[in-house]
């Protein structure tokens, strides 16, 4: 039996100079791996210590606890009610910053003058920082100097007048709206990337079958964004659950409590009460929840995508 010839040309070797270009590339990655291990490696295993113990975060005396941190945090009511707030920030902002953001992706879609325009002034917001943003809506909310009150004054609505940021019925509501307003215009970048691989043939079939365009967003539109519905709610969620900047401006988690989240719990706790080992056991609880809330959104929305 004639045993079959190989050509060896198309047989690939592994070469020495292959290795070292392997070996050059292991360097260049090494200066960041160091950096990354010292700088967040480093520190999460140092935080999980400290979590068990009640360090002030000044002093060399670091005396371990055990899990006392941490049963002080399921019997605190002040970390429910921090919990709750979180809650209620957080699927507050998660529907209407989706909402928004898509209905914002269709308008400038649609629009065929100045559409970079609207673009980048619905964008324009994302680009400023949390504190500034801050800033600009305290300013704007004021109770005595501030624009929603002025124009309330001046058109005669006077009654209406109430103080936004320091009434417990209405902080909550001025840090979630002013929170969508910086926000959504990041989501409707994503959205947009969506509907520009929508096919317009499907659109135009529809158009022709007599569908309005409500009966094509919703049968059409929507279904085919399903994969970044899943991106925008999953980012949107992890952002919502540690927002600080705004709360820490606007509201310093009043009046009272009742704009204080776990993140700025963390912070008043582990730095102005100086108890950093309990602001450390906040914080991997915190991590554990968005890992948790991560994992279930991601699936039951790539669920979702299946049936679509």
């Amino acid at each position: 039996m004639a045993v079959p010839s190989v050509n060896m040309d198309n047989i690939y070797v592994p070469t020495k100079k292959k290795k070292k270009w392997q070996s050059y590339a292991l360097l260049f990655i090494l200066p960041s791996l160091i950096l990354y291990t010292l700088f967040v490696i480093v520190p999460t295993l140092g935080s999980v210590y400290y979590s068990f113990t009640s360090w002030n975060g000044v002093s060399d005396d670091v005396r371990f606890i055990g899990f006392a941190n941490f049963v002080e945090i399921w019997n605190s009511p002040r970390v429910h009610n921090a919990l709750k707030n979180t809650m209620i920030l957080t699927v507050s902002l998660v529907i209407l910053e989706n909402i928004v953001a898509i209905m914002l992706a269709v308008m400038v879609d649609k629009v065929h003058w100045f559409r970079n325009f609207f673009r980048s002034v619905f964008y324009f917001p994302v680009l400023i920082s949390g504190i500034v943003m801050g800033f600009v809506w305290t300013i704007i909310l004021n109770y005595n100097f501030g624009v929603i009150n002025q124009m309330l004054e001046s058109i005669g609505l006077g009654s209406y007048i109430v103080d936004w940021l320091g009434n417990p019925k209405y902080a909550m509501i001025s840090i979630i709206l002013s929170t969508v307003w910086k926000s959504a215009g990041y989501y409707m970048i994503i959205y947009l990337a969506g509907l520009q691989g929508i096919p317009q043939e499907l659109t135009e079939a529809a158009s022709i079958d007599g569908a309005n365009g409500w009966q094509q967003f919703r049968h059409i539109t929507f279904p085919m964004l399903a994969g970044s519905v899943t991106v925008c709610m999953v980012l949107s969620m992890i952002s919502s659950l540690k927002i600080f900047d705004q709360i820490a401006v606007m509201t310093d988690g009043g009046p009272g409590f009742e704009t204080e989240t776990l993140t700025y719990i963390i912070y008043k706790v582990g730095i102005g009460e100086l108890r950093q080992g309990f602001g450390t056991a906040m914080a991997l609880v915190l991590f554990l929840i968005i890992m948790i809330i991560t994992i279930i959104q991601v699936k039951l929305l790539q669920k979702r995508e299946v049936q679509l």
